[in-house]
């Protein structure tokens, strides 16, 4: 079943209030736990990079690691993880980046893609963009070449797309 025969909205829960007072939270669990629509979802992430010569599709943890193994796998790539600080145990590449309340730190591993080599980054959700941002300057830090940004829900009206200008971005799920 592809993303056009089914509604993945549905499979999208609002919670309210949470973490925070204020905070609508949009729960993929839902989808995740239903086998038609995780696959689904994870086609139409592939979908507009399918003969685009992806050799590594890269997440930042933790839900981005849900649907770039799935997207990694389904495109014949390998996974490239971007975990916070001090999660990696060989010599790694950082950066760090302004969140509403302070800093944080992704980093990678050196060696985790070849030179020049084409990446996909991808995660559940983009919100501010900061933390996609970085992921994908760290990437091209370490040799490889961002050819696009694939999410599975959008939040619009927060406008991280401009974060990503210069990026093929798409998404799966838009909210306003």
């Amino acid at each position: 079943m592809t993303k056009e025969e089914i509604d993945l909205k549905k499979y999208i829960r609002s919670i309210p209030d949470w973490p925070k007072k204020g905070i609508l939270f949009r729960d993929i669990t839902p989808l995740l736990a239903d086998p038609v629509a995780l696959t689904a979802a994870t086609e139409a992430l592939c979908a507009d990079f399918r003969g685009a010569g992806i050799e590594y599709v890269a997440a930042v943890e933790a839900r981005g690691f849900i649907f770039g193994a799935a997207v990694a796998e389904k495109l014949g790539a390998g996974f490239v993880p971007i975990r916070k600080k001090g999660k990696l145990p060989s010599k790694t590449e950082s950066i760090s980046y302004d969140l509403e309340y302070g800093t944080d730190t992704l980093e990678v591993h050196v060696d985790a893609v070849k030179s020049q080599a084409k990446v996909l980054m991808v995660d559940d959700l983009l919100a501010t963009g900061g933390t996609m941002a970085s992921g994908c300057k760290l990437i091209e830090k370490i040799g490889g070449q961002v050819a696009g940004i694939a999410f599975l829900i959008e939040l619009t009206a927060l406008g991280g797309r401009a974060k990503l200008a210069g990026y093929q971005a798409i998404s799966i799920i838009s909210y306003d």
